[in-house]
């Protein structure tokens, strides 16, 4: 039987002697299921730490295994997206929808706004997924696209309130999360709370109703979208916005 480079040789002559007693299905299949755990565990912290660029040999590294390993459990870089990151994105769709429950639209859109920054606050890999159109699995690209419809709900509740501005836009909400997520990992270290003031100063300035017509947002949805493919996470499908809440 040819080597298994993600194994030890003890591991690998045990698995041999259990082929030859006819043990070797149920074995490998809790080999596999505990590859995979591990895979899921360290993508979920180096994806955190690094973003979704983050190289898979780290990521295999940290788990213990083999890259070829890695590859056969997830062929695409997009499936271990998915895995690592399924928890994190279904927070993120219930924020939308808690958010959109809430009687009061302005409270509901500040609380989705803070719960969302305190999400990707410390985790580069969801902010990348949130603010980039990396395309993932069915079930992730599902979840997006229901919270990303009922964010656009959440924000025109807010506007005919009379408390956001009317000429915010989802552009807008992006530009927030990224700055938000920035500052939140530059200051983790020693100010771990530093993006809240951020968020709360910026919360401000957009119920403001007196202030000075914002710029175009033209040239800036067009900028979101070629940083979007510049960043190597993954390319812009058809129909798919790489903006949150546009």
């Amino acid at each position: 039987m040819a080597y298994d480079g993600s194994m030890t040789a003890h591991e690998q002559g045990t698995r041999d002697l259990g082929c030859a007693a006819g043990l070797a299905p149920k074995r490998l299949r809790a080999d596999a299921a505990r590859n995979r755990a591990a895979i899921v565990a360290a993508a979920r912290a180096v994806f955190a730490e690094q973003g979704l660029d983050a190289p898979l040999e780290e990521i295999a590294l940290r788990a213990g295994v083999g890259i070829a390993t890695l590859y056969r459990r997830f062929p695409a870089r997009e499936q271990l997206v998915a895995a690592a990151l399924i928890e994190k994105v279904t927070q993120y769709a219930d924020a939308a929808a808690d958010a959109l429950a809430a009687c009061d639209p302005w409270v509901g859109f500040v609380g989705y706004v803070h719960q969302v920054c305190e999400l990707q606050a410390g985790d580069r890999g969801l902010s990348d997924l949130l603010s980039m159109a990396l395309a993932a699995d069915e079930h992730i690209e599902q979840l997006r696209a229901t919270a990303n419809a009922q964010v656009v709900e959440l924000v025109e509740r807010a506007k005919a309130a009379g408390r956001l501005r009317d000429d915010f836009v989802g552009e807008d909400l992006l530009l927030m999360l990224i700055a938000s997520a920035a500052i939140g990992q530059v200051m983790h270290a020693d100010c771990p709370d530093a993006w809240r003031r951020f968020v709360a100063l910026v919360l401000d300035a957009l119920e403001r109703r007196d202030a000075a017509a914002l710029p175009s947002s033209a040239q800036m949805y067009e900028a979101m979208r070629r940083l979007a493919g510049e960043r190597g996470c993954g390319k812009s499908r058809e129909g798919i916005s790489p903006v949150a809440g546009a």
